[in-house]
């Protein structure tokens, strides 16, 4: 349905592959008496990862530290790999910062304990599409599996997340179904590669994005959603009180006022005024102003009258 389920599909694949790895089969025995699945993560996961990890019975992950952008802690993850069935969940775009793993580093270094490593890339992993940012995402290519969500970058409509596995055996073994009154078919069956039986076309929307952008478009397309955030970025560090948080690497910008009463007041004021959508959140442990661009059709006036309604909102609050 979204980056969620993908998320979950493709860490049903790694559980059925950890586990068959040591002779444990899930489907024949479930999990309860198996050897235990250990799943590394960043301090900074998207929530949306624990959530698959407790929908597949694997408990709460062990989170590793993460840096002042949020990413992954290349040495911490080093010292909690140990013997044993492991998947490691990197980041391709931190909720709040934007920031990306280093998957250069991180992907073999698991891939050398014998882990599955899993992407969570909601909407960094567009990144790679575009030739100008795809240094971001260096390295990612090696790993297992990855999610990404076709709705929060090519702007087609909710329910659209994609699941892409390396290798599909785990992935039909751990969520496939066959039935007498089900006709299969030799090229497969989104049946074998999704959590559900009954469900729309979701590919469609996201082919036919694919198809009228072609390549070019959609590196277009992740090249203005990102140049819009930094000139947002540029032009709200000019008003009075506001500091940016993040290096503003890829679509997120997040800011904050003199002290979080402010950032608060701020925010709601300038919710209340409706020109703009900018959510409140807490990162790095103050209250924030969090800006997140995804909007195709964004361009200069757009920017201008967000800025304008945040500016008046300080204002004003």
């Amino acid at each position: 349905t979204g980056a969620t389920m993908a998320n979950f599909a493709c860490l049903a694949a790694a559980r059925d592959k950890v586990l068959r790895d040591v002779g444990w089969d899930v489907a024949e025995h479930g999990i309860g008496g198996a050897p235990p699945v250990r799943v590394i993560v960043g301090g900074e996961r998207h929530d949306s990862v624990d959530l698959a990890l407790r929908y597949l019975g694997l408990g709460a992950p062990i989170a590793v530290g993460a840096d002042d952008q949020g990413r992954i802690d290349v040495d911490e993850l080093a010292d909690a790999l140990v013997p044993g069935p492991t998947i490691v969940c990197l980041q391709a775009g931190n909720v709040h910062s934007g920031a990306f793993d280093e998957f250069a580093a991180a992907v073999p270094l698991a891939k050398e304990h014998g882990a599955w490593v899993h992407i969570d890339g909601a909407f960094g992993l567009w990144a790679g599409a575009s030739p100008t940012h795809r240094h971001l995402v260096a390295g990612y290519a090696d790993a297992d599996s990855w999610g990404t969500d076709a709705h929060k970058t090519l702007n087609v409509p909710y329910d659209c997340g994609i699941a892409i596995v390396a290798d599909p055996a785990p992935l039909r073994a751990a969520l496939s179904v066959r039935a007498s009154y089900l006709i299969p078919d030799e090229a497969g069956d989104p049946l074998d590669k999704v959590p559900e039986l009954s469900r729309r076309a979701r590919g469609v929307p996201v082919w036919a994005a694919l198809r009228g952008l072609g390549r070019s478009g959609v590196a277009d397309l992740v090249d203005r959603l990102v140049a819009n955030a930094q000139k947002i970025a540029a032009a709200v560090a000019e008003l009075p009180g506001v500091t940016v948080l993040n290096d503003v690497v890829y679509t997120q910008t997040c800011l904050v006022m003199e002290h979080d009463d402010r950032t608060r007041a701020v925010t709601q004021r300038l919710l209340a005024d409706g020109t703009a959508w900018m959510s409140g959140s807490r990162w790095r442990d103050r209250d924030i102003i969090r800006i997140s661009v995804s909007n195709w059709s964004t361009d200069e006036e757009d920017i201008e009258r967000s800025v304008d309604a945040l500016r008046c909102a300080i204002a004003e609050a």
